[in-house]
């Protein structure tokens, strides 16, 4: 058994940022091999918010930017805190010695002025993953962890990771997700606006179905913050996700096996946790295994107004993602298409564009088609 894991307060040396107190009006990403800002400096993201907020002439999007992301406090975060706490910044990828990306909302751009070696790359991993409390080794060299605010991170370790350790960061909206700004985003047109809120308020179970980064959990999170303050939502997530605009929001979080294998707590046990909790609205972040067989069993005895999300690429595809997860709960196909078609009342599909912006795509019903799972557009 290795060593008990420690996270090492040395930052790789030759990953830095830039000076941030340089010249704001240099074009050239805020991330190169040197120099160190003092704890506190603004980034230059922040500097040119601040300067767009002072300008009168600047449009109102740009005044009206929120403010810098929370993030730990911790010095392993140096080499990427510039982009880290950015609030336009949506994922963040190091791919190995190949560099840095981001992904502002409208693709992913390289950043080509940072660069690492192999064994800082490996170094800021092993951090990166301790910060959230698990280890990343050669005999767990695949680890995901969540911070502290809902940042989500996975690390990949070579030789499984062939360029090196391939780090990948989900970041949560610097505000929590409102329907209304949703719509002003693109998400949906008014009328769609209206029908979402029609659901939420008759209670209907939904299911939020799309590609990973659609906007899935944006989009579940709007809605429940929706629903009645006197009603209690428990929600239920393998790394909690979900931050919801609602008084009585209670989140339950999955955990891993410890290095002895034990102390795992799964989202199948959460489920029938929930249910003892007395919960008026009960969400699964994301099904993704045997758990489905508890949600849909909670949403067939009575739990109206429940939600979910499913990974699955286009909303005739959902069938045979739920009777894949089915069969992980040893649901035979009629069993599932019997429980989805009673538990499920509308499935909300999102995908996320070329340009991209997100946005619902269909709204479709289950149906029993010759005894197997099927959708039914709905118009």
């Amino acid at each position: 058994m290795s060593d008990p894991f420690v996270v090492r307060r040395r930052v790789p040396e030759a990953v830095r940022r830039v000076d941030v107190r340089a010249d704001a009006s240099a074009s050239v990403p805020a991330i190169v091999p040197g120099i160190v800002p003092e704890r506190g400096a603004p980034t230059t993201s922040e500097r040119h918010r601040a300067r767009d907020a002072a300008d009168p002439a600047a449009p109102a999007a740009l005044r009206a930017r929120p403010t810098r992301r929370q993030l730990p406090d911790h010095p392993a975060l140096a080499p990427l805190r510039d982009v880290l706490s950015d609030p336009e910044v949506t994922d963040v990828f190091v791919n190995g010695e190949d560099g840095l990306f981001v992904d502002r909302g409208a693709g992913v751009e390289h950043v080509p002025q940072w660069r690492a070696g192999a064994e800082e790359l490996r170094e800021l991993a092993v951090a990166l993953i301790g910060i959230g409390g698990r280890h990343l080794d050669d005999g767990a060299p695949l680890v995901d962890v969540r911070w502290e605010h809902g940042t989500r991170v996975h690390a990949v370790l070579p030789p499984i990771a062939c360029a090196g350790a391939a780090i990948s960061i989900r970041l949560p909206s610097a505000e929590m997700p409102d329907l209304d700004e949703l719509g002003r985003r693109g998400m949906f047109d008014p009328v769609t606006g209206a029908r979402l809120e029609a659901l939420v308020a008759e209670r209907v179970n939904l299911l939020v179905t799309g590609a990973t980064g659609a906007g899935k959990t944006t989009l579940l999170a709007a809605l429940l913050g929706r629903v009645p303050a006197s009603e209690r939502i428990v929600t239920i997530e393998d790394v909690a996700e979900l931050r919801i605009a609602h008084p009585h929001h209670v989140r339950l979080e999955a955990r891993q096996p410890n290095l002895e294998g034990a102390g795992a707590v799964s989202l199948a046990r959460l489920v029938r946790e929930a249910l003892r909790m007395r919960p008026d609205r009960l969400v699964v972040g994301e099904c993704r295994g045997d758990e489905v067989r508890e949600l849909l069993m909670a949403l067939n005895t009575g739990h109206a107004g429940g939600a979910g999300t499913v990974h699955a690429g286009g909303i005739r595809e959902v069938p045979a993602r739920l009777e894949a997860l089915g069969a992980l709960a040893g649901l035979d196909d009629h069993g599932v298409a019997r429980q989805v078609v009673s538990a499920i009342g509308v499935i909300v599909h999102v995908e996320r564009g070329s340009d991209g912006v997100r946005r619902i795509v269909g709204f479709a019903r289950p149906v029993l088609t010759e005894g197997r799972l099927g959708v039914e557009a709905m118009t």
